[in-house]
């Protein structure tokens, strides 16, 4: 499949995200699949929490075109991989959404994700290599790859549950970490570096799709939200696309300094940004301690309040962290395309923490008074 078919495949997961999103607002609402303003929380109505279910109708109809396409044909035709990752996505889906629509304990939903891997191991959309960060590449024997398949999809669908703080931040930020990891694996198979055929580009820029389409719904006011049903479906459909590409890249090559990075990314990118209230809250403690204060816990101690409390707005805040992640993005893609720069990716990066913390942490800047972090402006 060339790029202009991957771009079709791509808009017409957005297409159909976009038209399908309004009609499961409007019957959210309808069944009063809300959620309810609280202390904790930033929105001040109640809003439709189910938007995972029109993000899985835009994957479904962009995989069953792609099927219909004679460029795709070689991912299809004898491979079980797409079933799989329809399967594995519906699994997911449906028990977010019970979770947004009625609780579920979290036993079960970590169960459910288990059987989510499980499907993937079944369908065989697995990783061969496991890649760790200064020791270099693992082998995947049978024994490890169902065990390796379950933690991988609990940390993605972990990493973007935790980032679903702030109106459109998740999707923003998954529509640009899978947009730069469309890039680099189109790359690394035009170089012949992939096993073929790989799902990952396909799997790549449907995900792209689909948060693009649902962004306009979801960005700040936003109407709808994704809910843990649009949270587990974006991080299945990340940890299929690291595994398949990054699991699965020729690891005798040492080409490319972005591998590793492109591999963890998913979950590097929301560390990277939860760094900074993780910081304040240690910052807050250590602070408190050694003024001997007591630990009043903050409701607005959430990911969202503190950001807003950076002094952004929420769209100001949402925006810079979307500037972050292409940023990051961007420093990693830069050496793959520009082989005279091959070494200048980890320091790139580091640099680019390192300022992200002077600028996003309040505590360095503001007179030591013994106010609190969280307090409201």
């Amino acid at each position: 499949g060339d790029t202009g078919g991957y771009l079709i495949v791509g808009l017409f997961a957005m297409f159909v995200t976009l038209v399908t999103t309004p009609l499961v607002r409007r019957f959210a609402r309808n069944h009063n699949w809300v959620a309810m303003p609280s202390e904790r929380k930033v929105h001040k109505v109640p809003t439709p929490d189910v938007g995972g279910i029109a993000l899985f109708a835009g994957v479904l109809a962009a995989l069953v075109l792609a099927w219909n396409m004679d460029r795709f044909s070689p991912l299809f035709n004898g491979n079980s991989e797409p079933t799989g990752v329809l399967l594995g996505a519906f699994v997911m889906l449906v028990v977010g959404t019970r979770d947004d629509v009625k609780e579920v304990s979290a036993p079960a939903r970590v169960l459910a994700t288990v059987g989510a891997a499980m499907v993937l191991v079944w369908f065989g959309v697995t990783m061969f290599y496991f890649r760790v960060p200064f020791f270099g590449v693992i082998q995947l024997s049978n024994d490890w790859i169902p065990i390796v398949t379950v933690i991988w999809l609990l940390g993605m669908v972990q990493a973007i549950n935790l980032i679903d703080g702030l109106d459109g931040l998740a999707a923003g930020i998954v529509a640009i970490g899978s947009t730069a990891f469309f890039i680099y694996s189109r790359h690394l198979s035009g170089l012949g570096l992939l096993s073929e055929p790989n799902i990952g580009p396909l799997i790549a820029v449907i995900t792209v799709g689909v948060c693009i389409g649902f962004l306009p719904y979801n960005f700040n006011g936003a109407s709808i939200f994704m809910g843990d049903g649009g949270a587990y479906l974006l991080g299945l459909l990340v940890a299929v696309s690291t595994s398949v590409v990054g699991g699965r890249a020729d690891p005798t090559t040492q080409a490319f300094s972005g591998q590793t990075y492109f591999f963890l990314a998913p979950l590097l990118i929301p560390l990277i940004i939860l760094g900074v209230p993780v910081f304040d809250v240690l910052f807050a403690i250590v602070r408190r301690v050694s003024k001997r204060q007591g630990f009043a816990t903050a409701d607005k101690g959430h990911l969202h309040h503190r950001l807003i409390n950076l002094g952004h707005g929420p769209r100001r805040a949402v925006a810079i962290l979307w500037l972050w992640t292409a940023l990051l993005s961007a420093t990693v893609l830069y050496p793959v395309f520009n082989k005279s720069a091959t070494n200048f990716a980890p320091f790139g990066l580091v640099a680019i923490v390192l300022f992200l913390y002077t600028v996003l942490h309040p505590d360095l800047e503001r007179p030591q008074s013994g106010e609190d972090i969280s307090s409201p402006h």
